[in-house]
């Protein structure tokens, strides 16, 4: 196998809390990314689920160092770049690029598409001299299926999907390695989202690209993914190969989760299992001690509050030869099977969820 282009070992990013105005005084932290461990490989898309708060976005800013982690370290091709300033720091970033969540604030509304896309040039004129610019960023209009006279035009005057074909020209001005999507398309209407998405399939064959993906979307998730990682409150809880993660569920978030994706069947719809959890996610200042999501999980023990589960193919497993070997942090993690044919992400057998006493 390929070494990873990208590996992140024991990633923290705690946000201090601090009291008090003339003598600040820190009183706790928000942990947002909180013991991250993930490999991205040449050429795969790595897809991060989770909900809203769990740590996804600040674990995408970390990924391309604009902010930098509390502890830990991220390693392109080797080289820890979390020590990395000036222009070490530049160089690498040539080669991560990001494309933002929301194309309507991403983009400067007082600059041309053309300034937009060619400001990356600005900050490495080595990739292309001033006099051919013009040239590349239409060229880079063109690969994203715009039209290239559109390059005098200002982001006001784009549609939604238009816009963040803005942005992913703006990520591949550099020709990097590696592309960190940060849900791309969660503002963006059902009909366009399949075009932004499949633009970006294209593009990773035609520029060798290798994409860590972020999403809700867990449709979308699974279409263009080759390994999914799930989050929750700030780890990783469950990674495997798009395959597995869906058809072989072991974590109990990660079935509650898929338990929730909507069945276009009426007649599966009636016979599918949904896992409703009960309670609010715990607080990213005063995490539950043990497993993190012990205070909604319907198999929480007394060993849940005492042992923080590692990230490891479950016991289960290791026994077997069942078709499920990705990593699961869960104690008493349990293979959930799809019944086949039926389009269902649930399965028989579990009721309604309930909170751990």
């Amino acid at each position: 196998m390929a070494e990873p282009i990208i590996e992140a070992r024991g990633l923290y990013k705690h946000y201090p809390l601090t009291r008090g105005i003339v003598i600040r005084k820190q009183v706790g932290a928000v942990k947002a990314v909180d013991g991250v461990d993930l490999d991205l490989f040449p050429g795969e898309t790595l897809g991060i689920v989770g909900e809203s708060g769990c740590g996804k976005s600040t674990l995408a800013r970390l990924l391309v160092s604009l902010e930098r982690p509390t502890r830990g370290e991220i390693r392109y091709k080797g080289e820890d770049i979390t020590r990395l300033s000036g222009r070490a720091l530049n160089a690498v970033r040539r080669n991560i690029q990001m494309v933002f969540q929301d194309p309507y604030t991403s983009l400067n509304p007082r600059m041309t598409v053309g300034d937009i896309i060619g400001e990356p040039y600005e900050i490495h004129p080595e990739v292309a001299p001033k006099g051919s610019r013009r040239q590349k960023v239409q060229e880079l209009l063109d690969v994203v299926g715009l039209n290239p006279e559109y390059i005098n035009r200002y982001p006001h005057q784009f549609s939604g999907g238009q816009r963040q074909r803005i942005g992913i020209a703006r990520g591949l001005a550099l020709r990097p390695e590696v592309i960190v999507a940060d849900e791309p398309v969660s503002a963006l209407d059902v009909s366009v989202q399949a075009q932004v998405v499949n633009l970006m399939e294209k593009l990773q064959d035609e520029f060798a690209l290798s994409y860590v993906f972020i999403a809700h979307d867990l449709s979308i998730v699974r279409h263009i993914s080759d390994r999914v990682g799930v989050m929750y409150l700030g780890r990783i809880v469950e990674t495997g190969k798009d395959a597995e993660i869906y058809d072989h569920p072991t974590h109990p978030y990660t079935q509650a989760l898929l338990s929730a994706v909507p069945v276009p069947d009426p007649d599966a719809r009636e016979h599918r299992e949904r896992i409703i959890l009960t309670g609010d996610v715990p607080s990213p200042t005063d995490i539950p001690s043990g497993c993190r999501f012990r205070t909604r999980c319907w198999k929480a023990r007394e060993r849940c509050a005492l042992e923080v589960p590692e990230l490891a193919v479950p016991a289960v497993f290791r026994l077997t030869d069942g078709p499920a070997k990705h990593d699961s942090a869960c104690h008493f993690a349990e293979e959930k099977h799809v019944v086949p044919g039926e389009g269902e992400l649930g399965g028989p057998g579990q009721g309604t969820a309930q909170p751990a006493s």
